[in-house]
């Protein structure tokens, strides 16, 4: 694991995880965790009172929402990959942008291909590591 990220240690599960000690470090960990279906890991990259607009038409306002779209998300087992477009801070706060692919079991079972653009406001924490507040995960949707 590299000297620059910090760890912590979860005590649901015990297992050691990385923190964000930059805003753009939060794309990544969290396409890690989606892929080990680390829901409790997930759940680590949000504040308490974070707000998640997923699915398309549905906010979800703070952790135990998050929770339960996150669970639903990852019972149909996506497969992501992204990238970190830009971070913009002001002070404790960050916007940040990337682009993701995904793989993901559609509403009839079969495999469903996506795309598309984030936008995350993270705030830096008391120890200096940084927590989405407000994540869109579908910012900008691809033109047909």
């Amino acid at each position: 694991m590299m000297a620059e990220h910090a760890q912590s240690l979860s005590p649901v599960n015990s297992q050691v995880r990385q923190k964000a000690l930059r805003p753009q470090d939060l794309q990544p960990l969290f396409v890690e965790r989606v892929n080990a279906r680390d829901l409790e890991g997930l759940e680590e990259l949000y504040e308490p009172d974070a707000a998640l607009h997923y699915p398309a038409g549905h906010i979800a306002q703070g952790i135990e929402e998050i929770r339960l779209v996150l669970r639903d998300f990852l019972a149909a087992e996506p497969l992501m990959t992204a990238e970190p477009v830009s971070a913009v801070l002001a002070g404790d706060l960050a916007l940040t942008s990337g682009v993701w692919t995904m793989e993901i079991a559609g509403p009839d079972g079969r495999p469903f291909h996506a795309t598309g653009q984030t936008a995350e406001v993270a705030r830096r924490q008391a120890d200096g590591t940084w927590r989405m507040i407000i994540d869109e995960p579908d910012f900008v949707r691809p033109r047909d």
